[in-house]
């Protein structure tokens, strides 16, 4: 593969692994009855925005209701100490 071709594939790729964390943001917010600016700190604050970047190949493919469920038990494990 050539180097252009790399590099437009990688751009892709954070290009909509950013879109996925806004949707996550979104379906969060809605899902909790919080404002964006709660969540972006809940998820700065728990790491969970790195997650859902790192895990977006996996994620990606999943319903809200899972993304929901999987983002709370991350903020419970790490409030638990975890």
């Amino acid at each position: 593969m050539k180097p252009e071709a790399l590099i437009t594939q990688k751009k892709r790729s954070m290009e909509n692994a950013t879109k996925f964390l806004i949707y996550c943001i979104e379906i969060y917010k809605t899902a909790h009855k919080l404002n964006g600016k709660q969540v972006i700190e809940l998820f700065n604050q728990n790491g969970i925005s790195e997650y859902l970047v790192r895990c977006y190949g996996a994620l990606h493919t999943t319903g809200p209701e899972y993304i929901i469920a999987d983002i709370n038990g991350l903020i419970r494990e790490k409030e638990e100490g975890g």
